[in-house]
């Protein structure tokens, strides 16, 4: 029996997608294992959308070679690398990979591991698939209390400095019933929270089925309490969805709506299909659908030709909106986009670290002052972890609006919904005590 120990970078959907590969490998009888130092086989589930993500997991490859050379490991890159990078890592002599697949070739992945085994050759797998959905493949999931679903893959939007439409092809949505199934199966298993998954989720489009469809469907499932997703589009925020948001109480609260810039021209360049005013008039009519609603979003700062006063608009749209929280990043180009083969990088990274610094010490004031205005209120909490990396003393969940709160540790468990007040913030976390258990969570705890 083969041991397998394997590695995910990224997005949910590569935890999504390492779920699915185990399930895939444990039917052909393949251990996995929680150490590479214990493999046979190591393999690295892999993210391209940013270049400190392809710089981590090249360091990460020697790093193992380098620990393992007393002993054969056959090593691959899956994911997002496979596909976007696939001639250049297997043909890097210091690397020394034995394969590499793509996000839609992991059923291929027992044939390429017998390839590598008995002829000793390379093997790869990078074909971008108009159909794999993975429908018929249930993810071996290791626990906790929330569940990721892919219920749609690919993305057809092409972002001119996104890569994602070129490592994991078009759109293709599962079937509503086929979804539900699954989420079914999760709340036999005792999951209380599902996150729905898709490069633009909002998309989903199945037969006549929308995504605010599927929503009231899976909010059907008895036994789910609270339904995620991410990440959405702002194009695709037709008012019923947001109808469903608001009327439909296991729907959470949260929307990461991805800004990207302020400035319309900047907008334009990054295909981003709407305006700064038809964002700022959508963060209205979400706001009075769904007044406590919490706002995150993605911000990129020195894409190409951006201005000091294309930048301002981002600061304006910022201060205007107050997200609860940002991720804020750093233009860098990605081989193979729009933006790479049209656009200079023509921003000083002086000035891309200038204005992310000034962006994030903005978001740091909002978002303190968001959390704040929490103090004092009793806040419904599903505990994720009993135990903190700070503090083996306390616990952790999250809010209905995906706000991190941590208290004292108690006679309760992980799944279990509690009401925490709330009696400090930081610009990160919330802080307080239990005053009520709600309900039991998973049985295993």
């Amino acid at each position: 029996m083969k041991k397998v120990y394997i590695e995910t970078y990224g997005c949910q959907m590569n935890e999504y997608d390492t779920e699915l590969v185990r399930a895939i490998l444990e039917k052909e009888q393949y251990q996995f294992v929680e150490s590479e130092t214990q493999a046979d086989i190591v393999m690295l589930n892999t993210c391209s959308v940013r270049e400190n993500a392809n710089r981590k997991v090249f360091n990460r490859i020697h790093a193992i070679r380098h620990q393992n050379k007393s002993r054969r490991v056959t090593i691959g890159v899956l994911g997002c690398m496979a596909t976007n990078f696939r001639k250049a890592l297997l043909d890097d002599p210091q690397l020394g990979l034995d394969f590499v697949a793509g996000p839609d070739s992991y059923k291929r992945l027992p044939t390429l591991l017998k390839q590598v085994e008995e002829t000793g050759e390379k093997a790869y797998d990078v074909t971008l698939s108009e159909f794999e959905d993975y429908a018929d493949i249930y993810p071996r999931r290791t626990g906790g209390v929330n569940a990721w679903i892919a219920v749609m893959r690919g993305c057809n939007n092409f972002c001119t400095f996104c890569v994602v439409p070129y490592t994991r092809g078009r759109e293709r949505s599962r079937s509503p019933e086929n979804v539900v199934e699954e989420v079914r199966r999760l709340a036999a298993e005792g999951f209380k929270q599902v996150t729905l998954l898709g490069q633009n989720v909002n998309s989903y489009h199945y037969q006549g089925y929308d995504f605010a469809d599927l929503l009231e469907m899976v909010s059907q499932v008895e036994g789910i309490e609270r339904i995620r997703f991410t990440s959405p589009h702002p194009k695709d925020f037709p008012r019923r969805l947001l109808e469903v948001m608001a009327e439909n109480p296991k729907v959470c609260k949260h929307i990461h709506l991805p800004l990207q810039a302020g400035n319309d021209r900047i907008l334009e360049l990054m295909n981003r299909t709407y305006t700064r005013k038809e964002f700022l008039n959508l963060v209205k009519e979400i706001r009075e659908l769904i007044p406590d609603v919490a706002l995150s979003t993605d911000v990129i700062v020195g894409f190409p030709t951006e201005t000091d006063t294309e930048f301002e608009d981002t600061v304006r749209v910022m201060e205007t909106v107050e997200f609860d929280s940002a991720f804020i990043f750093k233009y860098s180009e990605r081989p193979g986009t729009i933006a790479a083969r049209k656009f200079p990088d023509d921003v000083p990274e002086a000035k891309k670290t200038e204005r992310i610094v000034r962006l994030n010490e903005l978001q740091k004031d909002i978002s303190l002052q968001k959390n704040r205005a929490h103090i004092g209120q009793t806040m419904e909490v599903l505990i994720e972890e009993e135990r903190t990396r700070k503090s083996p003393h306390d616990f952790q969940g999250r809010t209905d609006g995906n706000k991190l709160v941590i208290f004292p540790a108690g006679q309760y468990h992980r799944g279990d919904f509690v009401q925490v007040q709330i009696t400090d913030a930081t610009a990160h976390v919330l802080k307080g005590r239990v005053v009520q258990v709600e309900r039991a969570g998973r049985a295993d705890g």
